[in-house]
């Protein structure tokens, strides 16, 4: 009987092995934030409301693993609308939980709702910030690190601890008045301040990283400001560079880095030098600052056996003038081929060597007067917040009443500047090439919901088809957010296997806050949940569709003698008898 025994088990312990490695795979991490506005922080000691996260300014850490399951309940104690987007994490199939206002209706004020979303095939630094209102410049970040499963390598020793810095530009007004002097295109209003996680410069406060003597730590830093591209840099102390927004890098030693509004990176530092404290600096690029200016914010690397402070003048950078160094040193960055990433294949397996272009989109970020406001445009359109969320109109009526498809051009500027909801359709499965194009005076960044991209070029002057000569198209690094210099282009590759409605902003606050924003609409007409997840049980409504009506209650039946339950508890019961009669034969 043996034998039989054997072929008997064979579909349960299959499929209870098969459970288990999903168990092993996968955790569910179940969050409660409370949004709150706070007025007792004060970052740079003035009178200004911060947007807390159960009483955290910034932030909790969401710390998880490839293929977690992320369920955050927000509950949005403020007096206005809230959304919360997850900046860099590619909602794979599933653009109903992205958090900004094309894919998701506001959480109004007193109410919640719960994002659930997959970490799927993702590894790295990222990060997370309110996506309306400009509330980003009142808080609400945090940051995200996203670690790679037991059973891939990664391709660096492992560090004897790990650090997140958020760094960011802050303005000394309050967040409302802030939107509300660009409503009345009063683009004057700068930030005054850098914070090193939400802590104004050393030595007025103090934010120490603490480190053991002869260890090497690694340190995700993002940009999470509003506006200045920053140069970071540690007194003495040299930075490896081994990952960025999910892509591990090909590591280079550096002395500074250049991190744009919405980036983040990995170093790997090591603490060689004599026991003392060192600073660490984060410059504004593009902007007049001396070392004693409070937009040059500064931090202390501290040795833990210390007792020195951190003496000498601050570690010099390059000249925040010189875009030369910054592009040089962007184009240096390249993508590790031979790293797994979060998947077992090398990331070199995925290249764009040899790809053929479905699509190709021209874009020109600009400033432009509609309707006597001054506004940030795309193509000569600014874009227009309509009442319904784009991926409700979609797909309860096909967009009708809320937007036109294709009714702006995605490879030339409209004749005159006029606001407009900004949609293009995406070729499914296609490989689409976007040209950023910069007319301001200022670096800007652009990022992509849904989907990383490979930063195949920069250039200057007028980009022609002509300028594919000059791509690296051998070992481009992938990447969701990407600068793009003054009066220059930049080009990225981006295969659209993703469907959904996709956010392309940006990440300059008031830029995106102003109009230069649009949507890419990637459809896949095959309603197989496998290609695009069906809408969330907890959906929220707004605008112009409304929720369906409640189905009436069923009346319960009433006990049935013959109930079934008791043999499904012995049917439990009897499997694992079986399983554990295989185990011992």
């Amino acid at each position: 009987m043996a034998p039989v025994c054997h072929r008997f088990c064979l579909i349960p312990f299959v499929s209870f092995t098969t459970l288990l490695l999903v168990l092993v795979n996968a955790d569910d991490i179940f969050l409660e934030w409370q949004v709150n506005i706070d007025t007792t922080i004060k970052p740079v000691s003035v009178d200004q409301p911060v947007i807390t996260i159960n009483g955290m300014f910034p932030g909790p850490l969401i710390n998880a693993t490839t293929n977690d399951i992320i369920h955050v309940n927000v509950f949005n104690n403020m007096d206005e609308p809230l959304l919360i987007t997850w900046n860099g994490i590619q909602q794979r199939l599933n653009s109903w939980q992205d958090g900004v206002s094309g894919t998701n209706c506001q959480i109004q004020p007193g109410l919640n709702w719960t994002y659930v979303f997959t970490l799927k095939d993702q590894i790295g630094t990222f990060s997370y910030f309110p996506s309306i209102n400009f509330h980003k410049a009142g808080g609400a970040f945090g940051p995200i690190r996203v670690n790679n499963r037991v059973v891939i390598p990664v391709p660096f020793p492992k560090p004897h601890g790990e650090f997140d810095l958020l760094v960011g530009d802050w303005y000394n007004e309050s967040f409302k008045d802030i939107r509300s002097s660009l409503k009345k295109s009063d683009l004057d209003l700068l930030p005054k301040s850098m914070l090193l996680n939400g802590r104004s410069r050393y030595p007025q406060s103090n934010q120490t990283i603490v480190v053991e003597e002869d260890e090497t730590y690694l340190i995700r830093i993002s940009n999470v400001g509003t506006q200045w591209s920053i140069n970071f840099r540690i007194q003495n102390h040299q930075m490896l560079l081994v990952e960025t927004e999910g892509s591990y890098t090909s590591q280079k030693m550096l002395d500074s880095i250049d991190i744009h509004v919405g980036q983040s990176y990995s170093v790997l530092v090591t603490t060689n030098q004599p026991e003392a404290d060192y600073y660490i600096v984060a410059s504004p690029k593009m902007v007049n600052t001396p070392d004693s200016s409070n937009l040059v914010g500064v931090g202390v690397l501290h040795y833990e056996a210390s007792t020195t402070p951190a003496q000498g003048p601050l570690p010099a950078g390059p000249d925040p003038f010189d875009l030369d160094f910054s592009v040089n040193q962007a184009k240096s960055i390249r993508w590790n081929l031979t790293a797994g990433a979060a998947r077992p294949n090398p990331q070199g397996t995925f290249n764009v060597s040899n790809v053929t272009l479905s699509q190709t989109f021209i874009l020109q970020g600009s400033l432009a007067e509609i309707n006597r406001s001054i506004r940030y445009t795309v193509n000569n359109v600014s874009y227009r917040v309509p009442n319904t969320a784009l991926k409700l109109a979609d797909y309860y009526k096909n967009g009708t009443g809320t937007y036109q498809l294709d009714a702006y051009s995605a490879n030339s500027s409209n004749p005159i500047a006029i606001d407009g909801t900004f949609v293009i359709s995406g070729a499914h499965n296609g490989w689409l090439e976007i040209v950023f194009k910069n007319n301001l005076k200022a670096i800007d960044t652009w990022h992509l919901d849904g989907f990383g991209f490979y930063v195949v070029g920069f250039g200057d002057g007028e980009w022609t088809p002509d300028m594919r000569s000059t791509y690296n198209l051998y070992d481009p690094v992938v990447r969701s957010t990407v600068q793009v210099y003054p009066g220059g282009w930049t080009v990225v590759y981006a295969y659209l296997d993703n469907p959904g409605m996709w956010n392309l902003r940006s990440q300059v606050l008031k830029h995106w806050y102003l109009g230069q924003e649009l949507y890419i609409r990637v459809y896949d007409p095959d309603p197989n949940p496998a290609k695009e997840r069906q809408p969330p049980s907890n959906l929220l409504y707004c605008g112009s569709v409304i929720p369906p009506p409640t189905p009436p209650k069923p009346t319960p039946a009433p006990p049935n003698p013959s109930s079934h339950a008791p043999t499904r508890s012995l049917n439990w019961f009897y499997i694992i008898f079986i399983l554990f009669t295989c185990v011992l034969l």
